[in-house]
Formats: C-alpha cells, structure tokens, sequence
C-alpha cells in the first residue's frame, strides 16, 4: 500500500512496513480509528479522508440486522478497494453478547494487522467520546500500532445547527447521559450552567420531569439526526412525542442562550 502522505501526523504518514514488527518476522499493520462525524459526508475531516483511502481494510459497526449508518456516511467517498469488515452489533443495554461482537471483531482485524495490512475502523461522531471504537481499542491496542483520527462530534454539530453555543467564559458545560436514574440526572444539571442530554430515547419522560423541576424546559432545544436529511428541531416543550429517536440530542444552557 502507499504511504500516507501526511508528514504531521505523528506517525500515520509511515507505510505499515515502517512500523512494528510481527512475530515470525512480518510487519503489523496499524489499527487506525477515524471520527467520520454526525451524519453529513462532507463533515469527514481531510486527514480521516487520507486515511480512509490508504488503508485496504475498512472495518464498520452496523445493526445485528440492516445497512450500517457509518459505512453509509463515508460511502461517497470509497472506491472499491477495500476489504470489509461489518461489525454487527445487536441493539441492547446488556453487556454480553455485544462484548462477545467485539472479541470476534478484534480477532478479525488482528489476522488482517498480522498479515501487515493497515485497518481503518469507522466511528461515527468521535471515535473517544462515547465511541464504539473504545472497545476494540481496549482489546487491541496492547498488541498492534493503533492511531486515533478525531471526528466531529454530534454535540458540537447540534450546537452549530441550533445555532445554540454549548458554553462561554466560565460556564461548567457537561455531557449527561440520559440513563442516569432521575435522581442523578438531577444532580448533575444542578450543578452545571449548561449541558448536552444523550441518550434520549426512552427516557424523555423522565428528563422531562427533571428539567420541569429544575425550571429549565423554556431553555431546553430538541434535535434529532443533526445534520443528516432528515434533521428535525424545536424546543423542547414544543416535542410531543414520548420517545425520542436514537439519534436525538437535548441542549439546555441555564442562562438560556450562552453569551447572556
């Protein structure tokens, strides 16, 4: 494969041979996670681009049944080169089986970095917050050259279509999962002047009524798919529904707008 041809970055401009040798003598290819951002293609940075096209192995996560979101992002973008790994994981709040998913999915990618080819794995969003790639990070990272390309997140592309500023000065900006029982989820909007609420779905109920106590539903924005065709937005108190999607995002600043 050609080199990567990126002189700054720390490493990924080495061809896989340059790099840490296998056992038996071969060369180990390079486990390379890239942020591919929220939804939109053209928000894939130049350096996660130049990666993409070098390496010949793209790995992806993909539902235990259906086409994969992040491999549809960056599908403007390949050409057919590449060997493909889908990572289908089922969509449960249980740790087993999706560990079970990533130990097959690090064995997959090792016999390829053993082989000395380069693995590029896609992460929608940032591969290090709230990423999926954390995980074959943690199995693989002991034993291969791995590098981690950031991504635009999807709480900082709300913000920019919202037009909403996550946070000024000397605001404590937090980012709260909404899984959290009611009692934590209050405490940590209490005790923080804005926040980005994550996992919305089936608890928007319960993120209501802590928002409601805290008087802070008139400050509250609502997202779904940001940035993707079907982006939808409003405050909150005007979303009736009683779930929301997976890609869904609540942004509350306490002083309703940041530079207030």
């Amino acid at each position: 494969m050609k080199p990567i041809d990126t002189p700054d970055d720390q490493g990924l401009d080495a061809p896989a041979s340059a790099r840490q040798p296998a056992i038996g003598g071969a060369q180990r290819g390079t486990l390379i996670g890239i942020g591919i951002g929220p939804g939109d293609p053209d928000l894939i940075t130049l350096k996660a681009l130049k990666v993409l096209n070098a390496a010949p192995v793209l790995a992806y996560p993909a539902p235990d049944t259906g086409a994969s979101l992040a491999r549809a992002i960056v599908a403007p973008h390949l050409d057919g080169h590449h060997t493909e790994i889908c990572i289908r994981m089922p969509m449960v709040t249980a740790r087993f089986p999706a560990q079970e998913v990533y130990d097959w999915a690090a064995e997959e990618i090792a016999v390829h970095l053993d082989a000395g080819r380069d693995v590029v794995c896609l992460c929608e969003g940032d591969p290090f917050v709230y990423g999926s790639f954390s995980f074959l990070f943690a199995r693989l990272v002991d034993r291969y050259p791995v590098e981690v390309v950031p991504g635009v997140s999807s709480i900082t592309a709300c913000a920019a279509v919202l037009g909403a500023p996550l946070a000024t000065r000397n605001d404590v900006f937090s980012i709260v999962p909404g899984t959290l029982d009611m009692a934590a989820l209050e405490a940590q909007l209490e005790r923080v002047d804005a926040a980005a609420i994550i996992k919305v779905g089936r608890h928007l109920a319960k993120i209501r009524a802590v928002l409601t106590k805290l008087e802070l539903m008139t400050n509250a924005r609502y997202i779904e798919r940001a940035t993707m065709p079907a982006q939808n937005s409003m405050p909150l108190a005007e979303f009736v529904a009683e779930s929301a999607p997976y890609f869904s995002m609540i942004l509350v600043h306490k002083r309703g707008l940041a530079w207030n």
